[in-house]
Parts: structure tokens; sequence; C-alpha cells
């Protein structure tokens, strides 16, 4: 496919939403406005303009363009452009959210959101979508979608639903047999946190990676669809919040590998009551590390 053929398809579906947003008899914008607003040529809006014309989505009379009737997904154009994956989206949009690159009440352009990660805009209104489940995008009362944020409300409420994720995980690690496939894993594990230990002065910095390997490998035992939907939102936010406050961060962190082996060894001696102690001891460190993270960035309620 040729490249101007990609962009007036790309350009094509861009337009589209644009309409989809409209209500019937409602105008659309001039022609220099949708053309800043596609990032594209006049000459490619003019074209787009046509095909909506000639379909029968627009009446364009002069500088009128009238919606006639909302696109359906069959008005769509196939565009063959190398675009990313629903995961790695979720994975891009979540580290878009946690890096604070967005303030709370952020209204949300799908068509420069799309543009900047290399989707479709109908395949990022349905990503939106399914995200708001998850409470940190909404709908506006009058259309488009608006940033909610990483709150210290969500941050409380995500920090106890990791709880008794992670407990119940625990639970049922401990009455494993012998041989099932965690059982080395957390010896990789325990040996990884000892050598970090010894390393602690040069490489400090390492132990967020190691921290969402050691909470993943214990989380996945729990085979549950829904805790699956959550939890890459649990291990982002927990992988991040390491990142955030920089202060005591050599020493924090030598203090939760020590937290860390506490629970292996717990688990190991197939201790469920040791263990649980041992995690809820962690996760409540963990949890107020949070939130001094938000404090930081000006977050907290």
């Amino acid at each position: 496919m040729a490249r101007t053929d990609e962009r007036f398809r790309t350009a094509y579906n861009a337009l589209l939403d644009v309409c989809s947003n409209l209500a019937r008899t409602d105008k659309l914008p001039s022609e220099l406005s949708l053309a800043d607003r596609l990032d594209v040529s006049r000459t490619v809006v003019r074209s787009a303009l046509q095909r909506l014309d000639g379909e029968g989505i627009i009446d364009w009379n002069g500088r009128d363009k009238t919606l006639l009737r909302k696109p359906r997904k069959s008005d769509r154009l196939d565009v063959r452009t190398e675009q990313v994956s629903e995961d790695e989206l979720e994975s891009q949009f979540l580290d878009w959210i946690l890096r604070f690159d967005v303030p709370p009440g952020t209204a949300l352009n799908v068509t420069d959101m799309a543009r900047k990660f290399n989707v479709p805009p109908h395949s990022l209104q349905e990503f939106l979508a399914s995200l708001s489940r998850f409470g940190l995008v909404q709908r506006r009362q009058k259309g488009g979608w608006e940033l909610v944020g990483f709150t210290t409300d969500f941050a409380v409420e995500l920090s106890d639903f990791r709880n008794m994720l992670e407990l119940n995980a625990i639970s049922q690690l401990v009455s494993l047999p012998d041989d099932h496939e965690i059982w080395p894993q957390l010896d990789a594990l325990e040996a990884d946190h000892k050598q970090l230990a010894e390393q602690i002065d040069s490489r400090y910095h390492d132990f967020s990676l190691l921290d969402e390997r050691f909470h993943t490998t214990i989380g996945k035992i729990v085979q549950n669809r829904f805790v699956e939907e959550f939890q890459k939102v649990i291990s982002l936010v927990f992988h991040y919040h390491y990142q955030w406050d920089k202060k005591d961060e050599r020493d924090r962190n030598e203090a939760a590998i020590q937290e860390h082996l506490r629970i292996l060894d717990a688990i190991r001696t197939r201790d469920e009551a040791a263990a649980l102690d041992a995690a809820r001891d962690h996760l409540k460190t963990s949890k107020q590390t949070l939130l001094s993270a938000l404090r930081i960035h000006g977050r907290a309620q």
C-alpha cells in the first residue's frame, strides 16, 4: 500500500471518529481545523470529505459540511500499518499515567492519543472503554474521555485488593506438592535476592524489577480470569512506585529484600501462618511507600 494511500485511509478513519462524536445535522469543523486536528494536509482532508459525501455520511455544500448519519463499522478502511498489540497499548498507556505525564481531569483527545500510541482511533476508543473498569478513565458528560488519574483513593483501594489476592495465593502455594514447578522458581528468586543483597550498594536500583518478578511469581499460582484482569495494573503500579520516591531508596530496597526472604523462608517450610504474617508486614510497608510517593508528587488528598 502506497504511503499516500495509507495517510488518506488513516485520515479518513480519523474523520469517521470525528463524525461519530457528532449528532445528526451537526456541522463539521472547517477544513483548516480538520487538517490541524488530523495532522494532514488540506488536500488529504478534502479527499476524505469527498468520500464521506459520496458515502452519504455528510452533505458537503460549499463551506457547510452537515452530518447525515453516524458512521458504521463497515465504513472504515483497512490500514496496513505496524500497530501495537492490545497488551502493548495497555502497558504504554499505564506507563504514561504512572509517570505523571498528565494531571487528573485532563480531557483525552482520542485522535492525538491514537497517533501517540500508534493505534487506530476506534481501537483506542474500545481500549478506553475497557480501561474504565479500573477507574483510571471515565466518560465525560458531553462526550469523549477524561483521565481520572492515579489518586490516593485509587492507591489505597488497589493496595487492599492486592492484599486479598496475594494472601490467598500464599495460602494456596504452601499446600502445593513438592514436584510442582513453583519450587525451582522460588529457589531462583531466593538466590537472586541474596545476590542483590550482597551487591546492594551498587545495584539497589535493580530491586524494582526483582520485586515485580517476586510478586508475579507468587500471584500467578491462582488461576483466575478476574485476578489476571487486574494483575498487570497492580504489577505496573507497584513497579513504578519504587521509582517515584528516591529518598532513602537504598535502605528501603535493602529492607524490602529481607522482607521477601522472610516470606520465601516461611513458604518453603510450609508454615502458612508465618508466611501470611510476613506477607502482611511487607504489603503494609509497600502501601506506605506508595502513599509517600504520591505525596511527593502532590497527588495525596
